[in-house]
């Protein structure tokens, strides 16, 4: 695995000698570099966490690692080097040309992201949603789920097509097992990252679910950037962004998630008749 990594390494830094203890490989002149490896039959995911990684430090300089290679005979493998961080609000203002989606498929958790290119954020999200409820009709075990789930192509149009917002850069799995602190810096740093350009408000949901952020983090986030209007519906889209991903966690890890998948359907149904 050494001689992979070692001519990569050798252009960024010709006069160090390298010491490997993988994930982490630390030169002989301080810098240290985490390796991430992989098998030919996860490429696609690889590409797209380093086609996240590099969107992000493009928005927000340090704020995520830098991918400096994607090595390997298959492309299978990619070096991060540790950088100094920024704030988080760097990335969420961070806007596309494109529209809302992504240029690759990414992937959250183990689930593939179908991205496109959409002119509208109800158009991106509806698409995201029908992804995984598509997903959830092939396994045949959530039928009550899916069935409820089809009322959503109402709910989505009315919370989401009034909003008047650009699609900006966005984590996509923001939650406190994929961000952390830099040791020798103090400053805060994301990684693990399922990238696409949507809805910032959307980027804060899986943090309310699983926790990790205190309550000041998203007041001072919204110090930095306001609740969109129109802001007495904040919660019902808060709801709403949430289900995506009790939806991707029934797909990933079965019933266990479905009931919380149903309450939150049916708490948006019964707001948006």
């Amino acid at each position: 695995m050494d001689e992979i990594f070692l001519p990569h390494l050798q252009k960024i830094e010709p006069h160090a000698h390298f010491t490997f203890s993988f994930p982490i490989i630390e030169s002989s002149l301080g810098r240290k570099y985490y390796a991430k490896v992989g098998s030919f039959s996860e490429r696609e995911q690889f590409v797209g966490e380093a086609e996240s990684l590099r969107a992000i430090h493009n928005a927000a300089p340090g704020l995520a690692p830098q991918v400096l290679a994607a090595v390997g005979p298959d492309d299978s493998a990619a070096t991060s080097e540790q950088p100094y961080f920024l704030l988080a609000t760097e990335l969420h203002v961070y806007k596309s040309t494109m529209g809302f989606g992504f240029h690759v498929p990414t992937f959250c958790g183990a689930t593939r992201q179908d991205n496109n290119w959409h002119q509208t954020w109800e158009e991106c999200y509806s698409a995201m949603i029908g992804n995984l409820l598509a997903k959830l009709r092939d396994k045949g075990t959530f039928s009550e789920l899916c069935i409820k789930g089809e009322q959503l192509y109402r709910v989505i149009p009315s919370l989401l097509r009034p909003l008047e917002i650009e699609p900006v850069l966005l984590h996509g799995d923001l939650w406190s097992g994929n961000a952390g602190i830099d040791n020798s810096s103090g400053q805060p740093v994301i990684f693990d990252p399922s990238s696409y350009y949507g809805h910032n408000e959307a980027d804060l949901a899986i943090a309310r679910i699983f926790g990790g952020f205190p309550r000041s983090f998203f007041e001072k986030y919204h110090e930095h950037l306001p609740k969109t209007e129109p802001v007495d519906q904040y919660e019902l889209r808060a709801d709403l962004y949430e289900l995506y991903h009790y939806l991707n966690h029934t797909v990933l890890f079965g019933s266990s998630y479905a009931g919380s998948a149903l309450r939150k359907m049916t708490v948006l149904i019964g707001a948006c008749p």
